[in-house]
């Protein structure tokens, strides 16, 4: 049978997915009998706050919970998300028109693309970028462009250095802060920048605030939402996932533009699993909470990056300051090739694997992300073979 005549052109030339290759290079090393410490994903290593447990809990022995939840998400949960933009962020949402329950931010991040961007729409993303917002766009039949955001800038995009022709293309801009991979953490003043732009060329923004609460040295979120005029041209992306360390029970939402929204709703309505009804009400207690479970979290990251850049400074393997997250962003070593090579020699050499910069976008070339989601004891081991392998 020719199968090649039955698929769709569209699935034929999406871009890999990186984290699945990663995950592939570490069982092969595996396999062959390598003692590998992964710090390569995103991740959770602990768990859930205990009473975020219970609740899930007592809402799978609840009889009403075995129904199909609505559409849009539970009265109680999208009411939950709302009160944590007032509390949090001192943004008002109505829970009825600009929230939507998602199972992920990844599901936010693709229905957005597919509600908003018609074959050849332009959507832009700043490089280094989360690879799925390319691939997202491809399965959508967008053109997917970047701006860059360099080291010397920390991290952060120029966007008053833009052509104007891209802005004149453009039909949505995805920023995401705390970012994956680099670390950096938006300011007012981009976020105030993007939104004028937005207004002035008549393009969407979606912020992929996945990240939410884990800024470091107690830095306060800033939700794109709390900027002037954010309401009119912007969605913003949430996950349970990074605040609650509840990565595999998929529960998200997007907030934002009630236009926008409705018509990421119709699609969402045709095209995505609806939110589990239990992790909403177990979300709804998470929201509802006083976050300082979030904050706790966010301290042990922040003394987990701290390990890791000081660990390996001096060492040829320098890492970028990061102001949040669940990353370290590193400049691969002079002489070791690309950050693929690297991070190949590496795993070879010992039995440490990261993921390659390059994976986020041409900027991200000749570095590497690590991830802290290790207990200190394994990134304390895992610096030292570094060192051990880069000869200091």
């Amino acid at each position: 049978m020719q199968y090649e005549a039955l698929i769709s052109k569209r699935s034929a030339h999406l871009p890999g997915n990186p984290f699945a290759e990663a995950d592939a290079r570490v069982a092969i090393a595996i396999a062959q009998g390598r003692d590998v410490i992964d710090i390569s994903k995103g991740n959770p290593d602990g768990q859930p706050p205990i009473f975020v447990q219970d609740a899930l809990a007592a809402a799978a022995h609840d009889p009403s919970e075995f129904r199909y939840p609505p559409f849009d998400g539970l009265p109680q949960y999208l009411d939950a998300i709302a009160g944590w933009y007032k509390r949090e962020h001192g943004v008002c949402v109505n829970p009825a028109t600009e929230l939507l329950a998602t199972s992920g931010s990844s599901v936010g991040i693709a229905t957005v693309i597919q509600a908003l961007i018609d074959p050849g729409d332009t959507v832009v993303a700043v490089n280094p970028y989360y690879p799925q917002y390319e691939g997202s766009t491809a399965v959508a039949g967008g053109r997917f462009e970047t701006i860059p955001a360099s080291e010397a800038h920390g991290f952060l995009p120029d966007l008053e250095a833009v052509d104007p022709a891209l802005w004149t293309r453009a039909k949505l801009l995805i920023l995401n802060y705390p970012n994956n991979p680099t670390g950096a953490a938006a300011t007012p003043e981009l976020y105030a920048t993007a939104v004028r732009l937005a207004k002035q060329y008549n393009f969407a923004v979606l912020n992929d605030f996945a990240y939410a609460g884990l800024e470091f040295n107690g830095a306060r979120s800033l939700s794109l939402l709390e900027t002037p005029g954010a309401l009119e041209v912007a969605l913003e992306l949430g996950s349970l996932s990074k605040m609650y360390m509840v990565a595999g029970w998929r529960g998200g939402f997007i907030a934002g533009n009630a236009d926008l929204l409705a018509a990421v709703k119709a699609v969402h309505r045709q095209t995505a699993v609806l939110a589990s009804s239990v992790i909403q009400q177990a979300g709804a207690v998470a929201l509802n909470s006083d976050q300082s479970t979030v904050a706790e979290l966010a301290a042990r990251y922040q003394h987990r990056f701290e390990i890791v850049r000081d660990g390996l400074r001096g060492s040829g393997l320098e890492v970028n300051q990061s102001y949040g997250g669940l990353f370290a962003w590193a400049r691969v070593p002079n002489g070791a090739g690309t950050s693929a090579d690297f991070v190949d020699w590496l795993l070879d050499t010992a039995g440490v694997a990261l993921i390659p910069g390059s994976c986020f976008g041409a900027v991200g070339e000749h570095w590497v992300r690590i991830s802290l989601l290790k207990q200190t004891t394994e990134l304390y081991k895992a610096v030292l073979r570094i060192r051990g392998a880069l000869g200091h």
